[in-house]
Formats: C-alpha cells, sequence, structure tokens
C-alpha cells in the first residue's frame, strides 16, 4: 500500500495547497470514479496522494456526489463551487475558494487520473513563477516537432484571482488555457523521459498500460 502521508513542506512554497481534481464524470470509463480504480497493489488516488503529499503543506479533493466514498483516504472532500459540472475549472475554482477561506496561497491543482506525475512538479512551478506578477504556472511537455504541449489540470494559480475566474465561468468560459493566457501563464516544460509524466487514464486500456507502467517502476 502506498503511504497516505500528506504534510511535508517544499522549500519557497508558504502554505501551499493542493487540489486534486476528482470531479468528472469518466464517460469514456463507463462512468464512476477513475481514482478509485486498481492500480498496482492500491488504487490510482492513492499514487496521487503519495506524489502531490510530498509536494504541499496540505491536500483536498475535489469531488461531486457523495463524500463518504473518499472517507479512507482521510482528505476534505470540496464539490464545485459552481453547479453544473463545468469542468476543471470549476474544480480550481473550488480549490481557490477553500484556500481563500483557510490561509493558504497559492493552490497546485493535479488531475486526478493521472498518477505518474513529476516529484518536483511544485518546486518547479515555483520557480516558474516567481517573476511574474500575478503568477500562475501551467505543466507542459515536449511533443513531435518539438513543439510544446500544455497540460492545463496541472498549474499553480494565486487566490488573487478567484473572483475573475468565478466570473469568467458564469460568462460561459470552460477551457483553461484560453483563461490562464489572459494572464500571461508561463509554462515549465517537464522532460517527458521513457514515460509521459502526465499519462492520463481514460479509457479501460489506458488502465492496462498504467497497471503495466507500474509493474515496469517497482
Amino acid at each position: 500500500m502506498i503511504p497516505k502521508a500528506r504534510v511535508a513542506k517544499v522549500p519557497n512554497v508558504v502554505r501551499s495547497l493542493g487540489v486534486i481534481l476528482a470531479g468528472g464524470l469518466a464517460k469514456r470509463m463507463g462512468g464512476g470514479d477513475k481514482s478509485l480504480l486498481t492500480l498496482g497493489a492500491s488504487r490510482v488516488l492513492d499514487q496521487v496522494i503519495a506524489r502531490l503529499g510530498a509536494q504541499v503543506d496540505q491536500m483536498i479533493l475535489n469531488a461531486n456526489g457523495d463524500a463518504a466514498r473518499f472517507d479512507e483516504f482521510g482528505l476534505t472532500v470540496v464539490a464545485d463551487s459552481l453547479e453544473g459540472y463545468l469542468g476543471p475549472l470549476a474544480g480550481v475554482l473550488a480549490g481557490l475558494d477553500y484556500a481563500a477561506d483557510h490561509g493558504f496561497d497559492p493552490i497546485v491543482y493535479v488531475a486526478a487520473d493521472t498518477p505518474f506525475f513529476p516529484t518536483d512538479l511544485v518546486s518547479a512551478f515555483d520557480t516558474a513563477s516567481k517573476h511574474m506578477g500575478v503568477p500562475i504556472a501551467l505543466a507542459a511537455t515536449k511533443i513531435e516537432g518539438g513543439k510544446v504541449g500544455r497540460h492545463p489540470t496541472f498549474g499553480l494559480w494565486p487566490v488573487a484571482l478567484r473572483e475573475d475566474l468565478r466570473s469568467a465561468l458564469q460568462d460561459g468560459l470552460r477551457k483553461v488555457v484560453l483563461w490562464t493566457d489572459q494572464h500571461g501563464a508561463e509554462s515549465h516544460v517537464f522532460d517527458s523521459g521513457e514515460i509521459d509524466p502526465f499519462f492520463n487514464i481514460n479509457t479501460p486500456e489506458d488502465l492496462e498500460l498504467a497497471n503495466k507502467i507500474m509493474e515496469n517502476l517497482s
């Protein structure tokens, strides 16, 4: 079983809140919670918690519906701030609202279906955003042709932008990068290596591949 330790501070990141985004409908997986699927000897969410928990001061889980299904993980579960399953931006807003109420800034959010993200995610984001007036950082990797592909469900955002985000969502915005580009977001390009660190589980075939990756890592 992957340890569930959640409190470990990263240098230069003050009162950072980790937000695990698990509020999607998982349509390509047939519904349900992708984060609760078996991965190796545990579940997808166990792996995500272990990776993020070593990098932030505290974590919460963004999920909708009955929060009791996540009780065993020991995380505060926060539903979307706006109704209607508006996508990951609604989950980010929920995290920003929680952070504002509990004295955290910034938040670092990750997708609950992406179990192999970098173990230096938070420190890399912090470095990328330090010179910005309004610090926002997104994850990216190099793709074919040397181009950079962004991973908008992994980012660092300040609490100061939560009302701006709320207004944008209420006006119909749904795509993360359309909003972050308006604020000059920085991208940190992570090394893809042999395993794509932002490989996410969307289908049964993806889950099978993820389990093979776990076998190779063990």
